[in-house]
C-alpha cells in the first residue's frame, strides 16, 4: 500500500517528491520538466523544475520567464548559473537554457501585463550576494528579494529563510497567488483549515485569499523560494 503527503483541494494543494511526473515540454531536449502550477488549475502562472541531462536545452518563449539554478550549472543565454543564481527573460527574448553536464532548475514563466511600457530587459543576479532584509523587525525571519520592486515587473520573487523556531507573525489572507518550493529545511503549513508537514524538495500553490501561516521546526534553518502576482491593480486582467 502506497501513500503520500502530496494533497489537492480548491484553494491550495501540496506536491511531494514521490508524487512527481516528468516529462519533456515541447522543445527540450535531454531535459525534462514537473509541473508544479499551471492554467490547469486556474493558476496564473506555470512553474516547473526542469532536471536536465548532459546537454539539455530548452528555449524561453513568448512569455516572460525567471530561473533559479538549484545543482549543478545552467547557461541562460551566454551567463552561467550556479545554484542559487537567477535570470529574468523578458518575453519573445527566444533566449537558450542548457547545460552542460546534469543540472537542476526552476522556471516560472507569466504572460506580461503591460503598463503601457515596455518589459524590462533581460538581467541575471544572484541570491546568496543580497543582504536578508528581517520580516517586520523579526532578525529570526531573512527576506532576499530577488526581482526588483520597480512598476515594469509584475510579479516578485523571493527567497525566506526562517531560522529554527522563527515562525511567520500573522495568518495571511490576500488577492496575490503563490507558488512555493522549500529549498531547505522543514516545518509545518497551514493552508486554509488543513496543516501540513512540509520539507525539502515539496512545493505548494496558494490560491487569493487562501488563509497561510508558516513556522520553522527542527535544527537548521528553514528556506524557501515563493513568487507572487504584484504590481497590477486587481482588476488588470490576467
Amino acid at each position: 500500500m502506497h501513500d503520500t503527503r502530496t494533497r489537492h483541494t480548491r484553494d491550495h494543494f501540496l506536491l511531494t517528491p514521490d508524487s512527481f511526473v516528468r516529462a519533456s515540454l515541447p522543445g527540450m531536449t535531454n531535459a525534462v520538466a514537473i509541473v508544479h502550477a499551471a492554467p490547469a488549475h486556474g493558476a496564473g502562472f506555470t512553474e516547473y523544475t526542469v532536471e536536465f541531462d548532459r546537454g539539455g536545452s530548452f528555449e524561453s518563449g513568448a512569455w516572460q520567464m525567471f530561473v533559479y539554478g538549484l545543482a549543478g550549472e545552467i547557461l541562460v543565454g551566454s551567463h552561467r548559473l550556479v545554484e542559487g543564481q537567477y535570470a529574468y527573460i523578458p518575453p519573445e527574448a527566444r533566449v537558450k537554457i542548457a547545460a552542460e553536464r546534469s543540472a537542476r532548475a526552476v522556471a516560472i514563466e507569466k504572460p506580461y501585463l503591460s503598463l503601457g511600457a515596455p518589459p524590462p530587459e533581460l538581467f541575471v543576479g544572484n541570491e546568496l550576494a543580497l543582504d536578508p532584509t528581517p520580516m517586520m523587525g523579526d532578525e529570526g525571519i531573512g527576506i532576499r528579494t530577488l526581482i526588483p520592486g520597480e512598476f515594469t515587473f509584475d510579479f516578485a520573487v523571493n527567497t525566506m529563510t526562517f531560522q529554527p523556531g522563527a515562525a511567520l507573525p500573522m495568518v495571511e489572507a490576500h488577492v496575490m497567488e503563490h507558488g512555493l518550493l522549500m529549498l531547505e529545511g522543514g516545518g509545518i503549513y497551514r493552508l486554509g483549515e488543513s496543516w501540513y508537514p512540509v520539507t525539502a524538495g515539496d512545493f505548494i500553490w496558494m490560491a487569493p485569499w487562501c488563509p497561510q501561516w508558516f513556522g520553522a521546526l527542527g535544527k537548521a534553518p528553514a528556506k524557501y523560494l515563493i513568487y507572487k502576482d504584484w504590481n497590477r491593480h486587481p482588476l488588470h486582467s490576467k
